[in-house]
């Protein structure tokens, strides 16, 4: 536990059937993913080129890679605002299809106010 005022903790809350919050007006959706990239150049760099181009905006980016694992095994942790369901979302989620070898969305969300205030 932390004292200082702009100590965030996140907590996740697994269900056994997908909430799928579609976006209402005035609200922030959040969309978190976990992706493996491909051991090619600039995979990352590449991959995240779309959300750039289509004006999404990344919250937070974690690289990991799994104990034993080499450096082709990254996988990263990315959460961006909107649902993927907006055409901007669609757009920018395209271009991870093709520099990554596995995409997973974990979860869609709406956004503490808090966090945003």
């Amino acid at each position: 536990m932390q004292d200082s005022e702009d100590n965030t903790t996140v907590f996740i809350i697994v269900a056994r059937a997908p909430v799928d919050p579609q976006p209402k007006a005035g609200e922030i959706i959040l969309t978190t993913l976990l992706y493996t990239i491909r051991n090619i150049p600039a995979a990352l760099y590449k991959s995240l080129g779309g959300f750039a181009t289509n004006g999404v905006n990344i919250l937070k980016l974690e690289s990991y890679i799994p104990p034993g694992q080499k450096r082709e095994a990254a996988q990263f942790f990315l959460t961006f605002e909107g649902h993927p369901s907006e055409r901007p979302v669609q757009n920018a989620l395209e271009e991870p299809s093709f520099f990554c070898r596995k995409v997973r969305v974990l979860g869609v969300y709406p956004a503490d106010p808090a966090r945003f205030s």
